[in-house]
């Protein structure tokens, strides 16, 4: 089966010259097929794909929101298909939030994203000084390396299911008036007998967030399985994001953004992915906001669990849903087929 390319065309040359060669080179000798146009999106679906994005001065490529149009309003239009992002741009803005509101986009249309699915390549591509350190090479060489290994993990790579999926379910809400935790209640009844099920509570006074040890202190607590602050993420959430095949996050929308004790998490789990990397989990969520945002509080954990800590992002990844007060979460028009739909989507992605 070839590999899908979609490729809209640039607005200017210069945002596609330097995107086309490092395409030619990090697809060589792979069988590809390129969409350019918005209406040749039809019939991907089940294929391996990457989207390269070029992207102009003001961060806008005119032909992909044609693309992205589709992707919102059909909703199974890359079914079964698994992918990652490639984005350059002509200055230093615009390219990750331009790949983390495509993500969404292909991830709600069907396609699954492969662990760190992004390759970014800013105007001055300073962005891979550390990795062309790392290699022996100049920035433009590591640019093409990142991209032929993102092409190869795209092909090849596939979640492992079990018999019996661990899933790791992380929360700072109270079970009494939370729209959340009401939700995943009835997701769980409709998983837990599939799946083995550990539910961890992230209230105040039991995490502490991050303080930004130098990255040698960092990474040698990380080796040890620790961190350097302790507490209940070295003692609870380390060990069960080390046992899981999946995370489900239990996200009420603050103030257009992640609480801040699921916050602090992501950030100590720093000192874990210094150690491992976690394409072989799979990241879910259910996000719920009082009167809207949803989308934005979705795009940050694919930003932080999919595109920066690794996590394998399933199709349709998050339930996301508008709801104030409390109860009102489960009397929404239609929500028993939204829960139903998104359960059968976590044994899918999971169960053997």
């Amino acid at each position: 089966m070839s590999l899908i390319l979609i490729h809209p065309a640039p607005d200017s040359g210069w945002a596609g010259q330097r995107l086309d060669s490092i395409l030619r080179q990090a697809l060589a000798g792979r069988e590809v097929r390129t969409v350019r146009r918005a209406e040749e999106l039809s019939g991907l679906e089940g294929h391996r794909l990457i989207l390269a994005l070029p992207l102009g001065d003001a961060g806008i490529n005119l032909e992909y929101m044609r693309m992205l149009a589709r992707l919102r309003k059909e909703s199974n239009l890359l079914s079964g298909c698994t992918g990652g992002l490639i984005v350059d741009g002509a200055g230093e803005l615009y390219t990750k939030s331009a790949a983390a509101e495509a993500a969404l986009a292909l991830n709600q249309a069907g396609c699954a994203l492969v662990g760190r699915p992004l390759v970014e390549g800013t105007g001055s591509l300073a962005n891979f000084t550390v990795q062309a350190q790392n290699l022996g090479t100049g920035l433009i060489g590591a640019y093409r390396a990142a991209a032929a290994e993102l092409a190869e993990r795209v092909e090849s790579s596939a979640l492992p299911k079990k018999e019996r999926p661990q899933v790791l379910v992380l929360h700072a809400s109270s079970h009494h008036t939370s729209n959340t935790m009401a939700l995943w209640t009835r997701v769980r009844a409709r998983i837990e007998e599939r799946c083995a099920i550990r539910e961890i509570g992230l209230r105040n006074g039991t995490l502490f967030d991050c303080s930004g040890c130098p990255y040698t202190m960092c990474l040698h607590f990380g080796e040890q399985g620790g961190c350097f602050y302790g507490g209940v993420m070295r003692d609870e959430v380390y060990p069960a994001v080390r046992a899981a095949d999946a995370l489900v996050l239990l996200c009420p929308n603050y103030n257009d953004a992640l609480s801040a004790n699921l916050t602090a998490f992501i950030n100590r789990l720093t000192a874990l992915f210094r150690q491992t990397r976690f394409y072989d989990k799979a990241v879910f969520a259910i996000v719920v906001s009082g009167y809207s945002g949803g989308d934005v509080v979705a795009r940050q954990i694919i930003g932080a669990m999919n595109m920066n800590k690794s996590f394998f992002l399933p199709q349709r990844f998050a339930l996301i849903e508008t709801a104030n007060s409390p109860g009102q979460a489960l009397a929404l028009p239609g929500i028993e087929d939204r829960l139903a739909d998104f359960a059968q989507n976590i044994l899918e992605t999971l169960c053997s």
